[in-house]
């Protein structure tokens, strides 16, 4: 009965009361208090040259400038770099430096290492990232690759029997990425977003080495 005598009241008593019309949230705002919001995704892993392809395969490359300093420190300091990341949490004893030519300046690495995608008391999920940096030294200038990519996803589980594939067919555009460019896969875009990351935190390692 109270409702119908307040519709009923001219717009006149209503305006007098102490009746209002309560604040409106934006919809993001509401979708995010009442329902999940929608993860927004770094531009960087959607990019047609975020995974370079290099005569069919994926190659990674950092191209350096390093003004004032000889082939031989370059190539000292870079050695002495890879040859402590191989000894870094979540490295395998497979990770080494493999073949160098001292004459020439290059130096071949070979890692086998943990890349983990979520690690919680509850939930450990990770995949072996198999991967060679290949660097060449010369005045003033350090040009080192990243390739040879691959994984084994799950092989020490009971109830599944894994995955072993590479990143040619696992990371580039056509399996990792929607068409429009907007998501990344749901299988296959951890992987791609986490070898970005980690190529990205290796190359910043070295150029900050070879900078100083």
């Amino acid at each position: 009965m109270a409702t119908l005598t307040l519709i009923a009241l001219p717009c006149t008593a209503i305006a007098q009361s102490e009746w209002e019309v309560p604040d409106q949230k934006p919809k993001e705002e509401r979708q995010t208090l009442f329902g999940k919001s929608k993860k927004t995704i770094d531009p960087k892993y959607l990019t047609a040259d975020a995974v370079p392809m290099v005569d069919g395969k994926v190659v990674f490359t950092l191209d350096e400038d390093v003004p004032g300093k000889s082939a031989q420190e370059i190539y000292n300091i870079v050695y002495a770099t890879l040859d402590s990341l191989t000894k870094t949490e979540n490295q395998f004893e497979e990770s080494k430096i493999a073949l160098v030519n001292k004459s020439e300046h290059v130096i071949a690495a070979k890692f086998r290492e943990w890349l983990v995608f979520k690690s919680t008391a509850l939930v450990l999920d990770r995949t072996v990232f198999n991967y060679t940096i290949i660097a060449n030294c010369s005045d003033g200038h350090l040009n080192l690759t990243l390739s040879r990519i691959n994984y084994a996803y799950e092989m020490d589980r009971d109830d599944t029997s894994g995955m072993q594939t590479s990143a040619e067919e696992w990371i580039i555009d056509k399996y990792a990425v929607n068409k429009a460019r907007t998501k990344l896969l749901r299988h296959t875009g951890k992987f791609r977003q986490k070898t970005i990351d980690r190529k990205d935190e290796i190359f910043q390692i070295i150029r900050e080495k070879v900078k100083r």
